[in-house]
Parts: C-alpha cells; structure tokens; sequence
C-alpha cells in the first residue's frame, strides 16, 4: 500500500532506504528540539511547553509535506527565524512573546493565501536554472560550515571573523573522528552511512563527556504540556509599524529560505524537471504556510523546510515515505525526548560536513562561460555560508543576474516577476 501511494519502486528506491533516510535526515534536526525551546526560553516562555509545541507543529507540517506534497522533506520551528522571534521582537523591540507569536500566526495566514494564489509557486519557477544549481551549491557550503560550526571544529575569531578550533577540544574530536568514520563507511558503500556516523560519534560523545545519558536512565518521559504556550495572542498592536516589520522580516526569511531549500534539495536529488521545477511544489509550500499557522497556535516561532533533508536525499530517500518517517521519528521524540536531546551538536556535525559535499555536485551543471550567468551563480553560493543564511545567498545573486543581464542588454532573458522581486529585495535592505 505504501508502495502504491508514494510509488517507491517506481521512484527507483525501496521501502528500507525510505525509512532509514527519514531517520537520517530526523537524527541530523533532532537538535532544534533542544534548541528552539533553549533559545525561545529566553523571552519567558515556559521551555517543556515550546519542547511539545516544537515537535507538534514539526510532525503537522512533514505529514503534510509526506502524504499531500509526496516529498522526502522535513519541516520544522526555523533556526534564525526563532532568534529573531526572542531577541530582536522581544528582547530588543521590547514587545512581549505574545506579540511576537501573534506576528508568526499572520505571517502563516498571509502565506496560505500566496500559496493558494500561486504567487510563492510563481516565484520558485521564475528562478533561473543555473541559479537553481548554485542554490544546491550554496546551500552544501552553508550546511557544511554549519557542522564545522557545531563540532567547534570551525570557531569565531574577532580578528579574521573564523579560524581553526582547538584539536584539543573533545566535541572537535567527536566531530574528525566521526567524519572520518562516516566516509569510511561511504567509500564501502555501507547503507545508512550517515545514521551510523551518528550513532557512533554519539557514543563517542558520551564516552569523552561531550554527551551525557538522561539523569537516573530516565529514557522515556510524558511529553509536557503546551497549555502555557497555547492560543496565547496579542491582537493589540497589529496595526502597528514594528509589526509590519516585523512581518515583512518574518515573511522575507521564511519565504526565501523555504525556497532556496525546496530548489537546493530537489536539485540534488535530481527531482527538476526539464524547465527546472521542483514537482508538486505548491503542495510542498503548502506544508510550511500551514506548519508555521499551527506552530503558531501551540506555541512556536515559524516553521520551515529544513536543509537537514539533503540527509535522507543524501541517503536515497526520494519520496515521502522519507518525510513520513521523520514525521514518525519526532512523535516518538515527544515520548524519549531525553534520548534524542542528548545527541550533541559534535555527533550530528559529520553528517552535515558530508551531505555539504554531496549538494555540491548540481554545480557542475552550471554555464561558466557566461558570465552574466556565472557571477550570480557564484555570489549566490559564496554569500550562503558568509552570510549565515541562504535568503541572503539568493538575493545576492538573484540581484546581480537581474542587474548584468540589463547592462548587457539581454533584458529579455529576465522574467517579469524577478524585476517585483528585485524591488522587493532592495525595499528590505532599506526598511
């Protein structure tokens, strides 16, 4: 039956690599469950309640993303999107988290309504392909910076902004050796690969101190209740300037970052079509416009694609018996949420280090003769991981293709939407 629905054997994949792709891509998101909670906490928000609403709003938006969209995606409570959320909106604008969720719950309406009018559809395929190529460039660097990052590998440095970590540090050797065990096991070509990376730099973790076993082997918990947290709106200020900015940020990240995911993704799995569009899209944008109105409803900042997918792509998960998976992997989580928070950061960061490489191969499609499609394609991937954002990435070289294909007189190869885009773009700089 499931084989029927999703059609896996017709997707050239099988039901155990869509399963284990589905764990794969949950094992390397699982830390915005201890993430998000940790970071919205920090507005006052009771932290067990935004745990239960984190995983809710998660496994609402996959299963849609699985049984309607039919793509092995993942959604979930944006990392970025919930910083802004607690320290900019609440923190620094001095609003409360009622306000701050109140935004979200507007910004996933506003959402349902470009979705159902095709505009988010109409935006993704005005997208050039070569772009759509070094989105999946981009978006491997970014999420491979993003590993170095976590393991502490990759460190800040006033002085030239990164610079090497200490090789000293027990999460930088979680991180190599769980790198090194991970392509190992690639070049055997051992199936699940990145799960068993996973597992074993977790072990590794905990043996180094880096990772911790759940107080008393308390495995398995009740979920907490997300009553503090729920249908908790503030209507008052909705007409307000800091709320139009507000929403105006909240819609250009999610908007921009959802896209650059769904493309990235799809490109690596080799989903576009002919014309460079990414299958069932509008049902794909679909699940986050409604993840992000019901994680606003139980109590969390707004839902995305996750780039974290191109694990279980990375893995051969081609349908949405992957997404269904990772559905199913968070609603366990909502009962051994000890065992899935204790994953650090170090045991989840080879994985990401080699899924970066593999979204890079879509590159070589790229024309690098031609500059005018050359140049946007390399700011594009470039600015994703110097930015820290693939939003970021697509402005800067959805802008320069716009601007060198005007001086060069080649207007024409410009589709109409991208000059509104441009605009938009440039309105967002300034506000």
């Amino acid at each position: 039956m499931l084989d029927k629905y999703f059609n896996i054997t017709g997707s050239g994949s099988t039901l155990k690599t869509e399963i284990i792709a589905g764990i794969t891509t949950f094992m390397t998101m699982a830390y915005i469950l201890a993430v998000n909670p940790d970071i919205l906490s920090a507005t006052g928000m009771d932290k067990g309640a935004v745990f239960t609403a984190t995983a809710l709003s998660a496994i609402v938006a996959t299963l849609f993303m699985a049984l309607v969209a039919k793509l092995p995606f993942a959604l979930a409570p944006g990392m970025g999107l919930n910083a802004f959320f607690a320290f900019t909106v609440v923190l620094g604008m001095g609003y409360s988290w009622q306000f701050a969720l109140t935004a979200v719950f507007i910004e996933g309406i506003i959402f349902l309504l470009l979705t159902a009018f095709n505009i988010r559809e109409l935006i993704v395929n005005s997208i050039p392909l070569n772009l759509k190529h070094a989105v999946s460039g981009g978006i491997g660097l970014f999420i491979a910076f993003i590993g170095l990052k976590n393991a502490g590998i990759v460190v800040d440095n006033p002085a030239t902004l990164v610079s090497l970590g200490s090789m000293k540090d027990p999460a930088v050797i979680v991180g190599l050796v769980g790198i090194v065990i991970t392509g190992v096991l690639l070049a055997r070509k051992m199936k699940g690969a990145l799960l068993i990376g996973i597992l074993a730099s977790t072990v590794l973790a905990v043996i180094l101190g880096v990772a911790h076993l759940p107080e008393g082997y308390k495995f398995i918990s009740i979920p907490p209740s997300i009553e503090p947290v729920f249908f908790k709106f503030d209507f008052s200020n909705i007409f307000s300037l800091d709320m139009a900015v507000v929403l105006f940020t909240f819609l250009f990240v999610d908007m921009f970052d959802t896209v650059g995911t769904l493309i990235g993704v799809a490109s690596k799995a080799d989903m576009l079509d002919e014309e460079g569009r990414v299958p069932r899209v509008k049902q794909a944008l679909f699940a986050d416009a409604i993840g992000t109105f019901f994680g606003a409803i139980f109590g969390t900042s707004t839902v995305t694609t996750y780039v974290e997918s191109a694990a279980g792509v990375a893995e051969g998960g081609k349908t949405g018996m992957t997404a269904l998976s990772t559905a199913a992997m968070f609603a366990i989580a909502l009962l051994f949420a000890p065992v899935f928070v204790m994953i650090p950061g170090a045991a989840t960061a080879p994985a990401l280090v080699i899924v970066g490489l593999f979204m890079l191969s879509p590159i070589f499609k790229i024309d690098l003769n031609d500059y005018t499609e050359a140049i946007p394609a390399f700011l594009t991937i470039i600015m994703m991981p110097l930015t820290f954002s693939i939003a970021e990435g697509i402005v800067f070289g959805m802008l320069s293709y716009v601007v060198l294909k005007l001086l060069t007189g080649r207007y024409k190869e410009v589709k109409p939407i991208m000059y509104v885009i441009v605009i938009l773009f440039l309105i967002k700089f300034y506000i």
